[in-house]
């Protein structure tokens, strides 16, 4: 059986009108509504009563006003997570220079491990051989190391750039790494006594050796980030243009292919390479001041400086260097070159 209803209990068809068409949302007096009628019913009532173009009209502007809001979200999302992806990136920038203490001995002994920064494609000195290990004249010392502490030694490979970030975020103990001692680096790193002695060299093709500098104006140079030959050209020869790579390997891949006229680096390293690869020939042996390459250890970190040199200076009563070099460094070098031109025994350069 159907109740007769009370049609005056509805709100009035122009009210519902208005209301549909938004211009009186925020005004409207809502009364009507509040009388004693379901909701459902008065909802259907409305629908029922209100033209078809009405609901259109304020379904489009529905979805504009949706559209508009979304739209709003979506920059204020994007400018949010920029601005937050900007602080990140300047937090990693402030943080990455910062210095993470230092392990101190007792540490490093009770983790079983001397952390040692290495190269892994610098040939003799510090490389990946065919079956995984590490090999040369850096690793040759960085064993006895370990050895002489009671631990075993873990190389981390790291490029010429990166040498004393490393130390500086203690992500290493010691570097290792062909490591040059040069007043900038002093201010960087603290080095222990000198093992080796080094100056710079230029390897070229033979049918087109370099011999001076002086040479290379106007040309390309291939040199390697974070070296001293990078310094050393940039301060007295700035109009000769760099070709400057990350990875040793990469700079002499560069070479082979033509993409340079020539590659710097230590004496001892470009030597090496080319009595490796017939076609190109060490036109310069010696430029620039001699230097020496020293272990590294965080700027501070005496405990560790004071091991390492009394370390030297004992392998140094043993002939350490020199024996380490008849076992890495002569089988690469044969008559081309003489130890005690490389080689510092105990500390002491002659």
């Amino acid at each position: 059986m159907l109740l007769p209803l009370d049609l005056s209990a509805f709100p009035s068809r122009s009210y519902l009108i208005n209301c549909i068409r938004a211009e009186n949302f925020e005004k409207k007096d809502d009364a009507a509504l509040k009388q004693p009628l379901r909701r459902p019913i008065s909802y259907f009532f409305r629908l029922f009563f209100t033209p078809s173009y009405l609901i259109k009209e304020s379904l489009m502007k529905l979805s504009k006003t949706i559209f508009a809001l979304t739209t709003l979200t979506l920059a204020f999302f994007l400018v949010a997570c920029g601005s937050s992806g900007k602080k990140d990136a300047a937090n990693k920038d402030a943080t990455s220079s910062k210095t993470v203490k230092a392990r101190s001995l007792e540490e490093i002994k009770k983790s079983g491990k001397l952390r040692i920064a290495v190269f892994s494609d610098k040939k003799p000195f510090g490389y990946v051989d065919n079956d995984g290990h590490y090999q040369g004249y850096d690793i040759y010392l960085g064993d006895q190391l370990a050895k002489d502490l009671g631990v075993k030694p873990e190389y981390v490979p790291v490029d010429a750039a990166n040498r004393a970030e490393y130390l500086i975020a203690n992500k290493v103990d010691i570097t290792l790494a062909n490591f040059t001692v040069t007043d900038e680096r002093k201010k960087q790193v603290d080095f222990a006594l000198p093992y080796m002695k080094v100056s710079l060299g230029v390897v070229s093709p033979k049918n087109a050796v370099i011999t001076k500098p002086e040479q290379l104006e106007g040309k390309t140079l291939i040199i390697t980030k974070g070296t001293t030959a990078e310094t050393y050209f940039e301060k007295n020869y700035p109009k000769i243009k760099l070709q400057k790579y990350d990875q040793y390997s990469d700079a002499y891949q560069a070479l082979l292919d033509g993409r340079g006229d020539a590659f710097s680096t230590d004496n001892t390293e470009v030597l090496a390479w080319a009595l490796e690869n017939k076609g190109f020939e060490v036109g310069i042996t010696s430029l620039g001041d001699p230097d020496t390459i020293a272990p590294a250890v965080q700027k501070g970190n005496t405990e560790l400086l004071n091991y390492i040199n009394d370390e030297i200076k004992k392998l140094g009563q043993e002939n350490f260097f020199h024996k380490a070099y008849e076992k890495t460094l002569h089988p690469t070098y044969g008559d081309a070159a003489k130890a005690d031109d490389l080689v510092v025994e105990g500390g002491e350069v002659n």
